[in-house]
């Protein structure tokens, strides 16, 4: 097999503060570069998750909105693994993030649930 792992997901944000702060101050992702593209009037934010990977935040001045509901043909979601699910739900509780309720994948056994970054996106988390 040629592919070795996903490197990075790109994410439009139509608030690049907002976005920021959720994606550093909430989830922890540490900042690896961040770049004003004058030419694009657009910033490029590197992020980095702790095996490797990498989200990239993106802003433009004025994006269209993603259509989450219904679920629209595409990308559906973006998902991170955590070592115990219930923690981080009482976490990203504890600062007013509403967090669906726990579920368990009917083919592996494993918990997960979703939540949303502040476009809506809808972002998963799954139980090791």
């Amino acid at each position: 097999m040629f592919l070795k792992s996903v490197h990075h997901a790109a994410i439009i944000c139509s608030n690049y503060e907002a976005s920021k702060a959720f994606y550093t101050d909430i989830l922890g992702l540490k900042v690896i570069a961040e770049n004003y593209r004058a030419s694009r009037a657009s910033y490029k934010l590197d992020l980095a998750l702790p095996d490797g990977g990498q989200v990239e935040l993106f802003s433009f001045p004025t994006p269209p909105k993603r259509p989450s509901r219904p679920e629209a043909c595409g990308l559906r979601h973006l998902a991170f693994s955590v070592q115990s699910i219930k923690q981080m739900v009482q976490y990203l509780e504890g600062k007013g993030i509403d967090v669906e309720p726990i579920r368990i994948d009917e083919y592996t056994g494993k918990k997960f649930t979703f939540f949303q970054d502040p476009d809506g996106l809808p972002l998963e988390l799954y139980e090791l």
